[in-house]
């Protein structure tokens, strides 16, 4: 069952890094120059393959666990856009984020 696990980690983290280069690629003038930027293509690359990673999970993995499973990458992103981006991170954003995380550790219990 481990790997199915780990595909579904691979995949949360595949498509943080996708959603991380997606980022780095918006700051184009123009919607054509940040669709053509590398980071956006390898970000969206990134999604298509975490979408593949997922798919493998699911084989084994109950729906009712993988997909709020995949919420893990909110509070990820939400960090990540702090640290990388200087991204407001207040306390209510904390809570929230820590709420996330009890959450998918409640549902991963079952």
């Amino acid at each position: 069952m481990w790997p199915f696990y780990l595909a579904l980690a691979g995949g949360i983290v595949t498509g943080i890094g996708g959603q991380i280069l997606l980022k780095t690629g918006a700051d184009s003038e123009t919607i054509l120059q940040q669709l053509l930027r590398p980071q956006t293509i390898i970000g969206l690359m990134l999604y298509g393959m975490a979408a593949f990673l997922y798919i493998l999970a699911l084989r084994k993995i109950p729906l009712s666990v993988a997909f709020p499973s995949v919420s893990l990458s909110y509070a990820i992103v939400a960090v990540l856009g702090y640290v990388l981006f200087n991204e407001p991170f207040g306390v209510l954003k904390i809570v929230g984020l820590v709420l996330i995380v009890a959450g998918v550790w409640l549902i991963n219990q079952g």
